[in-house]
């Protein structure tokens, strides 16, 4: 999954300033697209076939308190623009922590009347530990909760542990923008030690050739090349342009 959901909090990002320039002609290449719902109204081709995963909740930019969020967005609309699911942040631990619960499972609850998956995303504020124990902590709570599978990040240490102990699908999500080998290496790891896929944004639209990276990206999940001939083949597409 292509994720392009950043401007609901962090506005025109780098990479993402015009995203009818350095997204849609990724769409071919995506197995689906969260995005949020402006995005997909204004921006996106209405006659693209790739399932839409949309973001759900917002509120606070990124000058303020980001776990202050609320539900942004009724279900009949997600409904309304055909979408394959939405997507929720959930703070755990975080200074909002039970309104970011008590949303996902309104979200749920909505999802469940009219066949709509939810997705539960992890949210980790500054001032938390990034580490499998935190992860095991807060994808279980989101999948005991209701969630039909959850976003959450990589660790280099243990993180077969949180995708053993949560019992819904997770998707790894790609976080920062790091070099094309560790990008690879990082959504390699993630599917070997469990993950059903990846939502990757900034290590593909901020990469020096987004194309060759989606494919590279999508070679390594599907077809578990290796990170180094995954990287000979970014570099191989980006040579040909």
């Amino acid at each position: 999954m292509l994720a392009i959901d950043h401007g609901y909090f962090q506005g025109p990002t780098t990479g993402l300033e015009r995203i009818d320039l350095s997204i849609v002609p990724l769409l071919p290449s995506c197995d689906a697209l969260f995005c949020t719902r402006g995005i997909l109204r204004s921006v996106i081709p209405a006659e693209g076939t790739k399932p839409m995963v949309l973001r759900a909740s917002g509120g606070p930019s990124i000058l303020k308190e980001l776990s202050d969020e609320q539900i942004a967005m009724d279900m009949e609309d997600a409904l309304r623009l055909n979408a394959a699911g939405v997507g929720i942040q959930v703070f755990i631990g975080g200074e909002h922590e039970t309104r970011s619960i008590h949303n996902m499972t309104r979200l749920v609850d909505a999802g469940l009347r009219y066949g709509m998956p939810v997705m539960g995303v992890t949210a980790v504020g500054t001032n938390m530990v990034r580490d499998a124990k935190y992860f095991r902590l807060a994808c279980r709570i989101i999948a005991e909760l209701g969630a039909q599978y959850v976003k959450t990040y990589f660790v280099a240490d243990g993180f077969e542990t949180v995708t053993a102990s949560c019992p819904v699908p997770i998707v790894m999500a790609g976080g920062k923008k790091l070099p094309e080998l560790e990008a690879l290496t990082m959504a390699y790891n993630a599917v070997q030690q469990g993950a059903a896929g990846v939502d990757m944004g900034r290590n593909i639209f901020q990469s020096d050739a987004p194309k060759a990276m989606i494919a590279a990206v999508h070679a390594v999940v599907h077809q578990n090349l290796k990170p180094k001939e995954g990287l000979e083949m970014y570099q191989s597409l980006k040579a040909k342009g």
